[in-house]
């Protein structure tokens, strides 16, 4: 589903250059849960930024769903994300002017689908969640954890092969954030591929398969054994 082969991204300055990601190479199978860890400055961001097709290495190569999208232009990384990725942020990013429903309804909105159809998929997307009675309340008219849940309906809705979910219970409670991860542990056992950028280990500890970055490298990738 996700494969990252011996990925670099340089920076440039002035006359030295930093190595955001230093030559990394990852496999991500159909189905699997994978929290992609490391501190402030770490890679893991850059490293999420490439997966998410929102910017491409300065070498190597990146194949998603079987599509080489390491060269792309802005357009067609544009596409891309549109098609095969739903995005989580820890902030929500979700349009204030905008219903429930209708930021739901957003990506589809972009990809074309005509709009009974595209109310059809982001209702299904919001029930899923437990969150459906709330479509038509404006996102300032919701608590975080509700929040969150509309920005996971969004991603759901397009139905794409990956789902990539950035510090999703960063802006939580503990409470919340629990109740939140459960949630996405929930979309792994249904079937959905995810990817989760974290810098928290009680969070990573909750993923069968951990990633660690550190300085533009991988220093570990570990998977637990499937519970009974």
């Amino acid at each position: 589903m996700i494969r990252l082969t011996d990925i670099y991204k340089i920076y440039s300055d002035g006359d030295s250059e930093i190595r955001a990601l230093d030559g990394i190479s990852l496999h991500v199978e159909k189905g699997e849960f994978v929290a992609i860890v490391g501190s402030s400055g770490s890679g893991k961001s850059t490293c999420m930024n490439i997966i998410g097709c929102l910017d491409v290495p300065t070498s190597g190569t990146y194949q998603l769903d079987g599509i080489d999208v390491s060269t792309m232009h802005e357009k067609e990384l544009a596409h891309v994300r549109n098609q095969r990725l739903g995005f989580v942020f820890q902030q929500y990013n979700l349009i204030p002017k905008l219903n429930v429903i209708e930021n739901v309804e957003l990506p589809l909105l972009y990809r074309g689908v005509p709009s009974a159809e595209r109310r059809k998929m982001a209702l299904e997307a919001l029930d899923r969640v437990g969150i459906a009675d709330r479509a038509k309340k404006l996102p300032t008219q919701l608590s975080g954890g509700q929040q969150q849940r509309v920005s996971i309906a969004r991603a759901l809705a397009g139905q794409p092969p990956v789902i990539l979910a950035d510090e999703p219970t960063g802006a939580l409670d503990s409470k919340t954030g629990r109740e939140v991860l459960e949630f996405m542990k929930q979309l792994h056992r249904e079937g959905n591929t995810i990817v989760l950028i974290t810098h928290d280990n009680s969070i990573a500890e909750e993923i069968p398969r951990v990633v660690r970055i550190h300085d533009g490298i991988i220093t570990s990738d570990t998977r637990k054994e499937a519970e009974a």
